[in-house]
């Protein structure tokens, strides 16, 4: 396999951090990051004295650290409680359309979609919106959405100690539609299934709930 062609391929799950990935404060980090978003700014041409640029490396510094890369630090992620599945409910749960802004790691460059998570409850359950939140922590970081989707699922099987979890997460690729082959219609779907998800039914029902059409208009 050349190099071309590896590329865009990852063999681990984990995201690709070094070891002294936390040592700087955040502070100190948008202070390096704003210096060199105005250097590029500048090698590009741009006149940084400008009223509309002036500030604009402290707003990509601030953004990058406290917004869309919020993701790489652990303290970020929302401590997620578990409950007694007092009620008894045995079927799967299913939290569907969860939006999903998350940054390709190749070309910096956004990935917009929805993620759908399933699970079945092996004696807990979790607050619906912590779902989202979780799928929210691995976006917020650079990612490649096949990771992402695994990452999802590990996460909530170690929460809910079960293996019986699912992902689906459908997206646009903003490097796709924006540069190179310039498709604005493609999207790209990933999938993890574990536990009884790998099961051809279980599967399927899961796919089948999938398209249910709601009348539900809020």
């Amino acid at each position: 396999m050349s190099k071309k062609d590896t590329d865009h391929f990852t063999k681990n799950a984990k995201t690709p951090l070094r070891t002294d990935a936390f040592e700087l404060s955040d502070a100190e980090k948008m202070e390096r990051i704003e210096k060199n978003v105005f250097d590029m700014l500048q090698t590009l041409g741009m006149d940084m004295t400008d009223d509309s640029l002036r500030d604009t490396p402290k707003r990509v510094a601030k953004m990058w650290v406290k917004e869309i890369f919020a993701g790489i630090h652990p303290e970020n992620r929302t401590k997620i409680s578990v409950f007694e599945n007092k009620y008894k409910y045995g079927e799967m749960l299913i939290e569907k359309n969860i939006m999903v802004h998350s940054t390709c790691e190749h070309h910096l460059l956004p990935i917009v979609g929805k993620a759908h998570i399933a699970y079945i409850s092996n004696g807990t359950v979790i607050g619906l919106s912590k779902l989202n939140r979780i799928v929210r922590h691995y976006a917020k970081r650079p990612q490649v959405q096949e990771r992402m989707t695994i990452q999802i699922v590990e996460d909530l099987q170690q929460v809910l100690h079960t293996e019986d979890v699912a992902c689906i997460i459908d997206a646009k690729h903003m490097c796709v539609i924006t540069r190179g082959i310039e498709d604005v219609n493609s999207s790209t779907i990933t999938a993890e299934f574990g536990g009884k998800f790998k099961q051809q039914d279980v599967r399927q029902e899961f796919l089948d709930l999938l398209n249910l059409k709601s009348d539900i208009n809020l």
